[in-house]
């Protein structure tokens, strides 16, 4: 199309499958990216990188779901290297203090039916604490930053899956789906709840986002954590409510899971989501086989191995996009991103290598 559009019509049309002037671009980048960016005078000291990279929409996390907002964080022991601490979640969590990095799971409060009635389930049903939950300022000032910048912007948090582990974690969690499913329906109905509550507060006063943002990461290498009448019976009911909750606000939902998730697409799908976020290549995902299956129900974005980016090979990185990207944006629906966030291994050229080639492939 000949139309020059604005970044959030440009997200708003690619997230409707319509045509575009160009795909839309994103990216989420580690911490130690950009110290290390930095410290090489690539960018200035406290840059906002989506904005130093013409990036088209912006998310922000609104709400804080740890369970006991009074706890805080009590650091259990601490080596030079790393700090075991327990949080309001009733989570003991050993995490990097000098990189970036998911933390090992030591110990949970909730390991069953009891441990969440009595650790987690009372402070998270509890309403007089909801406005204590809600980032008013951050989503007011984000919200105000990208209309002025006529960017598209998201309300952006977890949904119940990615809710659930940090209060139990993932074996706990998964041992209940198959042996105490009723009490992970309560938890999942109880997270949905919240959710939309904290939503219908917010966007009250706040007013309503461009579109909805969840992260709920689903599955590992090669395999979803549940089998998809598991996530049908379990999972299913909670997206859909608040996938409904969206579109009855007239919002996209986006949702990002990394890991293999192929299985339960479909029903993902079903529940309501727009747009599939990550399809992370390294555990068996495939942009272009979900696109030749999906293209005609939801939108795409990312896909693009970040390991080609890592090698830090120019000619890698433009054969990677003139491999998959033409075909991902055809009929529309596709927004550029890598598979993963960019760590600390990818170069700055790089990564304005994967930009600027992507959107000169990516124009219509």
């Amino acid at each position: 199309m000949s139309e020059t559009l604005t970044s959030r019509e440009r997200v708003a049309r690619t997230l409707r499958r319509e045509p575009v002037d160009r795909v839309p671009v994103g990216e989420s980048f580690w911490a130690d990216t950009q110290a290390r960016w930095t410290e090489q005078g690539h960018v200035r000291p406290g840059a906002n990188l989506a904005e130093h990279f013409g990036h088209d929409y912006r998310l922000m996390w609104a709400f804080n779901t740890v369970a006991d907002l009074d706890f805080g964080e009590r650091i259990v022991e601490e080596t030079d290297e790393t700090k075991l601490v327990r949080n309001g979640n009733g989570a003991l969590l050993r995490w990097w203090k000098h990189k970036s990095g998911t933390p090992e799971h030591v110990d949970f409060l909730v390991t069953d039916r009891a441990g969440w009635d009595e650790h987690a389930r009372p402070y998270l049903v509890n309403a007089d604490n909801y406005r204590r939950r809600i980032n008013f300022e951050g989503y007011r000032r984000t919200k105000a930053y990208c209309a002025e910048r006529e960017l598209f912007f998201m309300w952006s948090g977890v949904n119940v899956f990615e809710m659930m582990h940090p209060v139990c974690g993932h074996e706990y969690m998964l041992m209940g789906m198959a042996l105490d499913p009723d009490w992970v329906k309560d938890m999942c109905d109880v997270y949905a709840t919240l959710t939309i509550d904290l939503m219908e507060i917010l966007f009250a006063e706040e007013g309503l986002p461009d579109g909805i943002w969840f992260y709920e990461d689903m599955g590992f290498k090669q395999r979803p954590f549940m089998s998809p009448a598991m996530y049908r019976d379990i999972i299913f009911p909670a997206h859909k409510r608040t996938c409904d909750y969206a579109h009855a606000r007239g919002l996209p939902v986006v949702m990002h899971s990394c890991g293999y998730v192929e299985p339960l697409l479909p029903g993902m799908i079903e529940a309501g989501i727009d747009c599939l976020q990550a399809m992370e290549v390294k555990a068996g995902m495939d942009l272009l086989k979900l696109k030749q299956h999906y293209g005609d129900r939801i939108a795409f974005c990312g896909g693009l191995d970040i390991r080609e980016l890592e090698s830090n090979d120019l000619a890698r990185v433009r054969a990677l996009i003139d491999a998959k990207l033409p075909a991902a944006m055809a009929g529309g629906g596709y927004i550029l991103h890598t598979d993963h966030s960019v760590s600390s291994r990818v170069d700055y050229e790089t990564y304005r290598t994967f930009v600027e080639y992507g959107l000169k492939v990516g124009t219509y």
